[in-house]
């Protein structure tokens, strides 16, 4: 579903990313770990044609290097940044309704709707009607996860979901991710708590110093207590 292959990524004149390769498969959960600053959520911005990049970035057999933000949202790849980006002065119902796609022709029914944010987190039905930015840190995760929902992406690339939140939240956040995976959407997903990781995901790459230096299932990566020692524990 997606593949990036030899990625190199600047920032200015600053050499980020070092020939980056990776891919994720219909239905995966792929995490993508490794220590601040390696490169994870740069890789991700490079992705969603954020940041100066070089190599090849394909999603559902199409190019997307070189294509704006906006237009590689519309390919149907959903991204969830790490500073949530809510619209504060709106309620938290209008900013998911923002989240929206006009229905495309061809294209089946959305598999979200508003009720399924709720739902999936009650909080947000109880706030529907607040302005977001007076929301909690973990709602206002909450709020940004479910708004990039309602775009029915193929693929939702999220930015350390956890960070910052009580253990509670994290819990739901970890089974908001297993219910993506059972309908049918891929997740690309840079974390650092490493328990989460193993827990949800399918395939795992680790990053160090620009580069993927590990790649295989959660079971390798408890196996290899060098890789875990040299670029993930602190």
């Amino acid at each position: 579903m997606l593949h990036v292959r030899d990625l190199h990524a600047y920032y200015g004149k600053s050499h980020i990313l070092h020939g980056v390769s990776m891919q994720v498969g219909k239905g995966e959960i792929v995490s993508l770990l490794g220590r601040n600053g390696v490169g994870r959520s740069t890789t991700i911005k490079a992705i969603m044609g954020q940041v100066h990049a070089t190599g090849s970035v394909q999603f559902l057999d199409q190019e997307l290097l070189g294509h704006k933000t906006y237009e590689i949202a519309h390919k149907g790849l959903g991204y969830v940044p790490e500073n949530r980006d809510i619209f504060p002065t709106l309620t938290v119902e209008q900013n998911l309704i923002l989240g929206m796609k006009a229905k495309q022709a061809g294209r089946a029914a959305p598999r979200w709707k508003l009720d399924d944010m709720y739902r999936m987190f009650p909080r947000l039905k109880e706030r529907q009607n607040t302005q977001a930015g007076v929301l909690s840190g973990g709602e206002q995760q909450m709020l940004t996860l479910c708004r990039t929902l309602m775009g029915d992406p193929d693929l939702i690339m999220i930015d350390e979901p956890t960070e910052g939140l009580a253990p509670k939240i994290v819990e739901l956040v970890a089974e908001y991710l297993k219910e993506l995976k059972h309908r049918g959407v891929s997740v690309l997903l840079v974390e650092q708590k490493l328990a989460i990781a193993l827990d949800i995901s399918n395939r795992l790459y680790v990053m160090g110093h620009g580069q993927i230096v590990f790649e295989g299932t959660p079971a390798e990566l408890k196996a290899n207590e060098t890789v875990r020692k040299e670029w993930l524990e602190v």
